[in-house]
């Protein structure tokens, strides 16, 4: 079968590997379609820990086709998506109910062979189903979806909040939407791409700024801004120093900051502490997608998250390369490798 791995930092190739053969509990899945995240790009940069040579890709779904001999609930044929983080439930963290922060962890696409590739396995725990009927490129969204609806939980939204998202790429865009239904009735969308400000007002957003035409801190939280001393929330969600430092002067005294966009890793940001302090702000991580993946899914089968536009195009295995080892055209959100593809 094809698949793209990851050999060493800056080294990635496109190339035939054998088929993998289920252990007695996983699944062996057929990749529908897998899509590139912003951590792709930081493991083949080296920002990332990561056990290469590995095949990459976390955020996937696909079609059962074998199964290991231990395996309950599934069937030849089921569609299902794959939560990429093993925890390994025994170690301290683990055994709190904090799985994301094992100690042993381990991810599909990171650490063991993932999803740019014609197959893939997942352990039978790790695996949910999808309705039959599902678009196939919508499974690839749940697990982008799962990570921000862990830092939505921990942001604390309820009726009537006020959030700011900083970034307009597919976190920011998924994250907005989850802003909403869980009750935000201001959300606001800070990025520099027109096309994806335009994109966030269609989807929820109740306005968005360009923090290139004005200081950003005045247009939302200053005298004559969108929210006067700031909002309920900010979930930071471009992973850039900038943003980070933004988030802190865009929160209300007592408000919430979430840091959820991943930077590269060794990169430092200054901060205020007395700021902090003075106006008594919550400052949480949120990392992936603890016990939330089930929701995605059903999140995605609901229709209640769009996500069709949010699909800038679709690559075959072969171009992946270059989507990888390159940063995002402009105004792209979301792309998707589809094994099989044909191109040219």
């Amino acid at each position: 079968m094809k698949a793209m791995r990851l050999e060493g930092v800056g080294q990635l190739f496109v190339c035939d590997i054998d088929k993998p053969i289920p252990g007695p509990d996983d699944l062996l899945v057929r990749v529908e379609a897998c899509g590139v995240c912003g951590t792709d790009r930081h493991l083949f940069h080296g920002e990332f820990p990561s056990t290469p040579p590995v095949t990459l890709g976390h955020e996937f779904s696909g079609i059962v086709e074998a199964m290991g001999t231990s395996v309950t609930g599934f069937s030849v044929g089921d569609r299902i998506t794959g939560d990429p983080n093993i925890a390994c439930g025994r170690c301290p963290q683990c055994t709190a109910g904090r799985i994301n922060l094992c100690r042993n962890l381990q991810a599909i696409g990171i650490h063991r062979d993932g999803g740019f590739a014609d197959y893939v396995l997942v352990p039978q725990k790790q695996a949910f189903l999808l309705p039959a009927g599902l678009d196939p490129l919508h499974g690839a969204f749940c697990e982008p979806l799962a990570c921000c609806l862990h830092g939505i939980d921990i942001a604390g939204i309820r009726a009537g909040s006020s959030v700011v998202v900083l970034g307009g790429g597919v976190i920011g865009l998924l994250t907005l939407q989850l802003a909403r239904l869980a009750g935000a009735t201001t959300v606001i969308l800070s990025t520099r791409q027109a096309s994806r400000r335009a994109l966030a007002e269609e989807i929820g957003a109740t306005a968005s700024v360009d923090p290139t035409t004005d200081d950003i801190i005045d247009q939302i939280a200053g005298a004559n801004g969108l929210m006067p001393g700031g909002v309920d929330v900010v979930i930071e969600c471009a992973g850039v120093a900038e943003t980070v430092q933004q988030s802190f002067r865009l929160a209300k005294a007592g408000g919430t900051v979430v840091i959820l966009g991943v930077m590269p890793q060794g990169a430092k940001v200054e901060i205020e502490p007395f700021d902090i302090l003075f106006r008594e702000l919550k400052v949480l991580g949120s990392f992936i997608n603890p016990f939330v993946h089930r929701r995605a899914a059903d999140l995605v089968a609901s229709g209640a998250i769009e996500i069709d536009r949010l699909i800038s195009r679709k690559v075959s295995l072969e171009d992946a390369v270059d989507v990888v080892s390159q940063p995002p055209a402009a105004g792209e959100v979301k792309v998707l490798i589809v094994p099989g593809l044909t191109t040219g």
